[in-house]
């Protein structure tokens, strides 16, 4: 059964890889998945955050006449809060880089282009075979409207892919005003891929200590429809490729993220909680389906429910809003 895929400039022997995780900071874990058939390795997220702090705290050694305050010092999470700081994380992309034979993809977390592209040459030098960026900035400021949010994510990627050699995939949120047309937009600027969508891990509210908390909850099937549906939307309407992370735990969702449309199926949460050997299960449960039902290859069933392909195109839009509701309510009245 022939799996293979295009993504980012390069053949893929199949379209099931580990998203951006912690899952490669261990090199032994690292090589275990490409032994179990990861065609890709995604690195964890290197934030700006990060950049920034390194750049705060080179300034203050040499600065002895200027300090920041500690409220100010105070919006810089502590090092502790991550597993690598800048020159670490480029020291361990080369680590991955030696180690494996697939292609690894660095993966970088912001808003300003001019950090996005700063620190994504240093990467593109240490060898990364691509770039995720993870745009993700919450708005708060009611003065900001999603017309000036959306022109910014456009002119990021622009900006990145005129400074950068390397191709480029950008993770989005489900939050804009009009992700097809936000879509068509930064296809038209060079994104090479989109990926669709960003998890957000929503703080909590501790009522007994009167603290915000964090939390982290991994993903469960039920997120994936979401995703379904805009990737099924956009099959056809772009021409970058199209990625779908956040959801994949089973056979049954990465067939159905094909159908859509998918060129990749990155999986993280799934692989967290089975381990990265589930990697090898979930690429051979899909091609014993692809087999029982008689497909000759994944590319045959690519896109094959897609909003373009299916008989009734409805069923992803506001017609099915309205049968799902008047249904449940008809179910109820008996």
């Amino acid at each position: 059964m022939d799996l293979t895929t295009q993504y980012l400039g390069h053949t893929l022997s199949n379209p099931f890889m580990p998203g951006s995780s912690p899952l490669p900071d261990d090199l032994d874990v690292v090589k275990k998945l490409e032994d179990v058939g990861a065609p890709a390795i995604v690195l964890r997220s290197l934030f700006e955050e990060q950049v920034q702090a390194e750049a705060l705290a080179t300034h203050e050694a040499v600065s002895a006449s200027m300090y920041t305050s500690a409220e100010a010092a105070s919006y810089f999470p502590e090092d502790g809060d991550y597993e690598f700081g800048p020159e670490a994380y480029l020291e361990h992309l080369r680590q991955v880089k030696a180690a494996v034979d697939v292609p690894v993809f660095a993966s970088l977390n912001g808003v300003h282009p001019e950090g996005f592209l700063r620190y994504g040459k240093l990467i593109e030098e240490a060898g990364a075979d691509g770039l995720e960026l993870n745009v993700y900035a919450p708005i708060i400021a009611p003065e900001r409207t999603g017309q000036t949010v959306e022109d910014e994510v456009i002119q990021l990627v622009r900006v990145v892919k005129q400074g950068l050699k390397i191709p480029v995939a950008v993770k989005l949120s489900p939050f804009y005003s009009s992700p097809a047309n936000l879509a068509s937009q930064l296809d038209a600027a060079g994104a090479d891929a989109l990926v669709i969508f960003n998890r957000f891990y929503q703080p909590d509210i501790d009522i007994e200590r009167l603290e915000v908390s964090r939390t982290l909850a991994l993903s469960t099937s039920s997120e994936l429809l979401l995703r379904l549906r805009w990737l099924a939307i956009l099959r056809g309407r772009v021409s970058t490729k199209l990625v779908i992370t956040g959801g994949v735990h089973t056979v049954e969702d990465a067939v159905k993220s094909i159908m859509a449309g998918a060129d990749v199926v990155q999986v993280v949460s799934a692989l967290l909680q089975r381990g990265p050997e589930y990697l090898g299960q979930l690429r051979r449960g899909v091609e014993l389906w692809l087999e029982d039902n008689n497909y000759d290859s994944l590319d045959q069933a690519r896109g094959s429910m897609a909003l373009d392909k299916v008989g009734e195109p409805e069923a992803y839009e506001r017609a099915n809003y309205l049968k799902i509701l008047q249904g449940y309510r008809a179910q109820l009245a008996r």
